[in-house]
């Protein structure tokens, strides 16, 4: 599998599917899971409600439709919120793990992630960015392709440096 790296937004990547960094509870919320509700619009929300009605587990996967999104599927990942104290680094990686797996159920090729956890769940920017990294080229898969998508200057500086 190959990674690329791109700076932007997630909402506006064509790929089979994009990862959403959710809350646990799926229901939308802020930066990535706010952004990826509200550009995909009631049909996301509606899909998490039916597949999901207790939400996800910290480190788990599961997929929806992607609605108005420019990709046929969403796959959640609830990353470990280290404000909150959890601070397993395999809670995080399994995002990464779990979302490939869903990935390769589903027949994606092509999957667009963000830096789970590295927002407001407050994971270090440099290790939320080699466990990412690390998980991905260590992770069998059938995708082809996974793009790491930067909200940032410096996550996509240190991304660039750590696929190269």
């Amino acid at each position: 599998m190959r990674i690329e790296v791109v700076q932007g937004d997630i909402t506006e990547q064509h790929v089979d599917a994009l990862v959403n960094a959710a809350s646990s509870r799926m229901r939308g919320g802020g930066g990535v899971d706010g952004a990826i509700h509200a550009a995909g619009g009631p049909a996301v929300l509606e899909d998490c409600v039916r597949r999901f009605p207790d939400g996800l587990p910290t480190g788990r996967a599961g997929w929806t439709t992607a609605g108005d999104l420019p990709a046929r599927w969403v796959i959640h990942v609830v990353g470990p919120n280290r404000r909150a104290g959890q601070t397993d680094r395999g809670l995080l990686t399994s995002c990464y793990s779990g979302a490939l797996a869903v990935a390769d159920e589903l027949g994606a090729r092509t999957v667009a992630f963000p830096l789970v956890s590295a927002g407001i769940y407050g994971w270090p920017l440099d290790d939320a960015v080699d466990a990412a990294v690390e998980t991905l080229r260590a992770t069998p898969t059938d995708v082809e392709m996974a793009r790491m998508v930067a909200f940032g200057a410096e996550a996509y500086e240190l991304l660039v440096r750590s696929t190269t």
